[in-house]
């Protein structure tokens, strides 16, 4: 069992003393995937409330980064939209000399999102979300499952839009400024719903960006697109083969 702090502090920020310990040591590194709060507990010796108030207070401030569904990471330095390109997969397509479709899955008001993500959107009450998602092909092969949670204080009529005929990017990129970005890449097999809605086997290696961004302090979108291992590059985002 790990050992936390003796101090006179609340048990919960010991709990924050013991995490931000490992993160400034190097332990944990930026990106790295924290221990679940069922192994935070056992380890420690605290409540899983205890953990939790910790965990999602080192959220609110910006250390820790939580994914519904993946887990709790180290997060990334948020730094200013000018150093990071961020680009549209349907110019790259076309760029390519290839033709581009869209597919509209879903898009819909989710008036009461689950707490994760809300802890993302760092909103202090429970406040409603739009959420979309597309697939994204190139010469009719499936190359990206763009899902996308948006702040509708920030982005009016948002699933009042034909995103099979207006870029998402470009709606967005029109409906309010963007000011911070982060970004979140690894590497995870696919699903059931996401091997049929990008046509490969369960299990098959995928590409997953997270991204979150800012219009000044207010979270306005949180993102994850996921791109077939084998036939797209995240880096110099080309299909592999010309394909």
């Amino acid at each position: 069992m790990n050992t936390l702090s003796d101090s006179a502090s609340p048990l919960y920020e010991k709990v924050k003393d013991f995490v931000l310990g490992n993160i400034g040591s190097g332990k944990w590194a930026r990106n790295s995937r924290l221990p679940s709060e069922n192994e935070l507990v056992s380890a420690l010796g605290a409540s899983r409330m205890t953990v939790h108030r910790a965990l999602r207070e080192l959220t609110s401030e910006g250390h820790l980064r939580r994914i519904q569904g993946v887990g709790t990471f180290v997060a990334p330095p948020r730094p200013r939209s000018t150093l990071i390109e961020i680009s549209n997969i349907i110019t790259e397509i076309k760029t390519r000399g290839s033709r581009h479709r869209a597919e509209v899955v879903v898009l819909e008001r989710i008036a009461r999102p689950e707490p994760e993500l809300l802890l993302a959107f760092e909103f202090e009450t429970v406040k409603p979300v739009d959420h979309s998602v597309v697939i994204h092909f190139e010469n009719d092969l499936p190359v990206q499952l763009e899902e996308r949670y948006v702040n509708p204080n920030l982005v009016s009529g948002y699933i009042d839009q034909d995103f099979a005929a207006v870029a998402t990017y470009d709606y967005l990129q029109n409906a309010t400024p963007l000011t911070e970005v982060e970004h979140l890449i690894s590497a995870l097999p696919a699903n059931a719903e996401q091997a049929r809605l990008l046509n490969v086997r369960p299990g098959d290696c995928c590409l997953i960006l997270h991204r979150k961004t800012w219009t000044g302090p207010v979270v306005a979108t949180v993102n994850t697109f996921t791109y077939v291992g084998s036939r797209y590059s995240l880096g110099s985002r080309y299909l592999h083969g010309g394909k």
